[in-house]
């Protein structure tokens, strides 16, 4: 059983930086990868960012060089550390863990999202 909780979202002005979290709730070790995805109003989900078990990371082009992602086992945290923020990274950002698969299945968890807005 995984919860995924963000936090740390809010209003930044272009060019500035922000921080989100996602706070896991269960075992760290039952995960294989974490994501963080983002939804734009009347455009669909977009992959933002993903980090896997092994601490290997993916970003999309449009956030490479500016944004990074990472986790902090211990804390059961992950984050998302955005720089260097435009108005087009105005977006919903939502949190996503997908479990190790045992036997024939596996778990995908979703958080309930935190609001970014950049904006002058």
């Amino acid at each position: 059983q995984v919860q995924l909780v963000e936090s740390g979202g809010g209003l930044v002005q272009p060019g500035g930086s922000l921080r989100l979290s996602c706070a896991v709730s269960g075992d760290m070790s039952s995960i294989n990868s974490m994501s963080w995805y983002r939804q734009a109003s009347g455009k669909q989900r977009e992959l933002v960012a993903t980090i896997s078990r092994g601490g290997s990371t993916d970003y999309a082009d449009s956030v490479r060089g500016r944004f990074t992602i990472s986790r902090e086992n211990a804390e059961n945290m992950m984050y998302l550390q955005m720089n260097s923020l435009t108005p087009e990274d105005t977006a919903v950002y939502t949190c996503n863990a997908v479990g190790v698969i045992t036997g024939t299945s596996f778990s995908v968890y979703w958080g309930q999202g935190t609001q970014v807005t950049v904006s002058s």
